[in-house]
């Protein structure tokens, strides 16, 4: 009689430093690149007290999020939060394929982007690049977990060495930001009124490390890793976006920045007197990273949604070799390629922050639920004070409220 053999799992490879240059490198990713300029068009010298309070109402998510990926150490995390709260498999299934969604658009949405810098060097079309960029990606996540990882670690350090020049540039060259960090903006409620504006734009250059949530299955001691890596994340990113965006402001004016298409160009030129070309190289490494970490996440969450029986549980196949969800991973590659080639830019993005925060707020309000029934966790994991899901639920629910009137 013979006996099956056992069916390949994800493994454990990814600990404390590599998950913290993932985190970073997703949250960084392009948004700092492109979104300062906008933030200090409407916020003008006070545009690093608008990343202020994105970062804060961030942390409450950032709170949310740990305690349930310690509680529910599994992919698909946000679908399995879901489940567990409300006992509901059409809710969680739901918040799953919206989170699967999330990653399909944010690559897609990316990929242009990445394609528009690739194109200043090599003369092909615009679809043609994202499409290739996607599956040259795709590739090296289906290769294994450490090596994407260790490909994303490397491309944060590159993405994040451009924006700590930019400080050292600054610092070097005697530009005064530490005052314009530390200015407060005027009392005028119209001032006020352009910083909150402009932080709800901030806040989307704070949106990844909630996929550290979806490689957890992948995470060397989770119910430590993870919440680590979160914190961290949201420290690391908040402290670079404080820095650059007080040095953007002091030594570029606000009105220049806004009206630039490529506006952390300019403050390199002003602060370290490096050619276009060389933000442009890093551009285009911040945008790889992007789409290399989202395209893993949902491959991971249409794994855990498989092996939980929400789909076809021939996508939560494992490869005996890579350990990795392959059958999965070229789903995501399809659909991100027929994104990028059909829908618009605009369109894209748009859709990428109302899902986000739509996720969001279901996973704040998923821990309320858990704590209100008193549930219990089978192993140990770390409790954050209940005011942080409820702020995290009201932010959640301004900011989507913003967006739609706006």
């Amino acid at each position: 009689m013979s006996i099956a053999a056992p069916r390949p799992e994800l493994r454990r490879r990814l600990g404390l430093p590599l998950l913290t240059l993932y985190g970073v490198g997703i949250t960084i990713g392009a948004g700092i690149y492109v979104l300062i300029g906008a933030v200090a068009g409407h916020a003008g010298r006070a545009a690093p007290w608008s990343f202020v309070i994105a970062g804060l109402a961030m942390a409450f998510t950032v709170g949310s999020y740990a305690e349930l990926a310690t509680r529910y150490p599994v992919s698909a995390g946000e679908a399995a939060y879901v489940r567990a709260a409300f006992n509901s498999r059409l809710a969680s299934t739901l918040i799953g394929l919206l989170t699967i969604v999330i990653g399909i658009i944010s690559s897609a949405t990316v990929s242009l982007g990445a394609a528009g810098y690739i194109g200043q060097f090599i003369d092909w079309p615009r679809g043609v690049i994202a499409a290739a960029v996607v599956i040259v990606l795709g590739a090296v996540a289906a290769w294994g977990i450490l090596e994407s990882v260790l490909l994303a670690s490397l491309f944060t350090l590159i993405e994040a060495g451009g924006l700590v020049i930019i400080v050292a540039a600054a610092i070097y060259g005697g530009v005064p930001f530490l005052d314009t960090l530390i200015e407060m903006p005027p009392l005028a409620p119209q001032a006020w009124s352009g910083v909150f504006y402009a932080s709800l734009l901030a806040f989307f250059a704070f949106i990844g490390f909630e996929d550290l949530a979806n490689v957890v299955e992948e995470a060397k001691a989770p119910e430590r890793t993870i919440p680590r890596a979160m914190i961290l994340t949201l420290a690391i990113s908040t402290t670079l976006y404080l820095a650059v965006a007080a040095i953007a402001v002091t030594a570029v004016a606000p009105a220049e920045l806004a009206h630039s298409t490529a506006p952390l160009s300019l403050v390199f030129r002003a602060v370290a007197g490096l050619s276009p070309a060389t933000i442009t190289v890093i551009a285009i490494v911040a945008t790889l990273n992007t789409i290399l970490a989202q395209m893993t996440m949902a491959a991971r969450v249409v794994y855990g949604m498989a092996r939980q029986g929400d789909l076809p549980r021939f996508a939560g196949r494992v490869h005996a070799k890579t350990a990795t969800p392959v059958l999965a991973t070229a789903f995501i590659v399809a659909a991100t390629i027929a994104l990028a080639l059909t829908v618009p830019f605009e369109r894209l993005a748009e859709s990428t922050s109302l899902a986000t925060l739509a996720v969001f707020a279901s996973v704040n309000l998923s821990l309320l639920r858990v704590r209100h029934r008193r549930m219990r966790a089978p192993g140990p994991h770390v409790r954050v004070p209940l005011w942080m899901p409820v702020a995290g639920l009201v932010s959640c629910l301004a900011m989507m409220a913003a967006v739609l009137l706006g």
